[in-house]
């Protein structure tokens, strides 16, 4: 990177810790802000992300990983275990329906590009991203069981999203010529053991942390920089042996919290700012990596598909997976707007573009086109639609 490059974007870094509360005041959110930095930073010249598109998938991944364990380190597994019901709809009926509706919905759309990479369309823009509705899932004006739903369901779609990713794109490496990686277990056993390798982790590093408190062998300022390493390890460990990284890292973040006692908490902290440090760089990367993808191929296709995935893509399977599940119309409509696409999506982009190259281009184009109009709407919805979901919540109150 330029060092002109370099100094706009730790002048952006430090005006935003300087502004960022009359910003959010004014509606405008981090992804919003450094997305629009990206672009400006592509436009300009100084960067020139595409070329560097390796370099970046460790970064968004390890972004990804870390706000995860976070997320879910903080949720209360009782709570989870009350709501098995509500998360088994939404992950085992609501998020397959998306795919399948994502997939037919550019299948026909785009019919030039094949099935495959309208699978992977579909695929890499069904699973959530609650830090984009960080206004919605940290605001106590809404139900609990509602925040939690959000949290866990973005927390679990994008791994169990993943196996049908990487099959998209083995599918469509093939179908123009190249190679593609193939995993030798079933993505059943990829999703069970990385949830199993992935609360081993957690678990022993949180009891480990809890012990090494009581007796004194921990000093306080390294126990954050132990978290951070934690979450990689539960990532790291599940990939190596062939199991799925995302469901272990939210995993094992489950475990963490349930493990590290009352002290967990405050430990998480540094894993948060740094992860939301590491967020802010990987927005202002796809602002200048997909951004001019997404300009050049940019049509009314796109934009329309867009809008169906942000809206009719997403909530219709939500709204039928929720069924019976006692939350109210305005409870149902409300989990199936906030439905964020963020970083899984980037994840997913981006390793499309490492393995298929310039061949993924319009692919990538959709799905930068979709999470880029996700950044602004529901940045833009979360702080008064969760005031206002909030308000009727107090009216009529969700069913435990």
């Amino acid at each position: 990177m330029d060092v002109k490059a370099l100094v706009v974007v730790s002048a952006v870094l430090f005006g935003w810790g300087l502004l960022s509360a009359r910003a959010r005041r004014a509606g405008l959110t981090p992804p919003i802000v450094f997305v629009g930095v990206g672009g400006l930073l592509a436009w300009s010249g100084l960067v020139n992300g595409v070329e560097a598109v390796e370099e970046l998938t460790p970064l968004v991944e390890v972004t990804l990983v870390w706000v995860l364990f976070s997320d879910a380190a903080r949720l209360r597994l009782a709570q989870v275990r009350r709501d098995l019901g509500a998360y088994g709809r939404l992950l085992g009926v609501g998020l397959p329906l998306t795919i399948l509706l994502g997939w037919g919905l550019a299948a026909w759309l785009f019919p030039d590009i094949g099935v495959w990479f309208a699978l992977f369309i579909g695929a890499a823009l069904a699973p959530t991203d609650a830090a984009l509705g960080l206004p919605v899932v940290t605001n106590p004006a809404v139900p609990r069981r509602i925040r939690e739903l959000i949290t866990v369901e973005s927390g679990l779609n994008d791994g169990i999203a993943t196996p049908v990713v990487m099959f998209a794109i083995a599918g469509a490496a093939a179908a123009i010529g190249l190679e593609a990686d193939h995993s030798s277990l079933a993505p059943a056993v990829q999703l069970l053991l990385g949830a199993v390798v992935g609360s081993g982790v957690g678990a022993l590093g949180g009891w480990l942390l809890r012990n090494a408190r009581r007796r004194g062998s921990a000093a306080e300022e390294f126990i954050g920089i132990a978290v951070l390493a934690l979450a990689v390890l539960a990532y790291v460990a599940a990939v190596a042996i062939g199991a799925n990284g995302f469901v272990a890292a939210f995993c094992g973040g489950l475990a963490f919290g349930a493990c590290a006692g009352r002290r967990g908490p405050a430990e998480l902290e540094y894993l948060e700012q740094t992860g939301t440090l590491v967020s802010l760089l990987v927005w202002l990367t796809f602002g200048v990596v997909a951004i001019p993808i997404m300009l050049e191929r940019l049509s009314a296709l796109t934009v329309l598909y867009a809008v169906l995935s942000l809206t009719v893509v997403r909530m219709l399977p939500v709204a039928l997976a929720l069924v019976g599940a006692r939350l109210g119309r305005e409870g149902v409509v409300f989990i199936g707007w906030f439905g964020p696409r963020g970083l899984a999506s980037l994840v997913f982009a981006l390793l499309g573009l490492e393995a298929l190259g310039g061949a993924a281009d319009e692919a990538v184009a959709v799905i930068a086109t979709t999470v880029l109009l996700s950044v602004v709407a529901h940045g833009l919805t979360a702080a008064p639609l969760a005031t206002r979901y909030g308000r009727q919540a107090e009216k009529s109150p969700v069913e435990p």
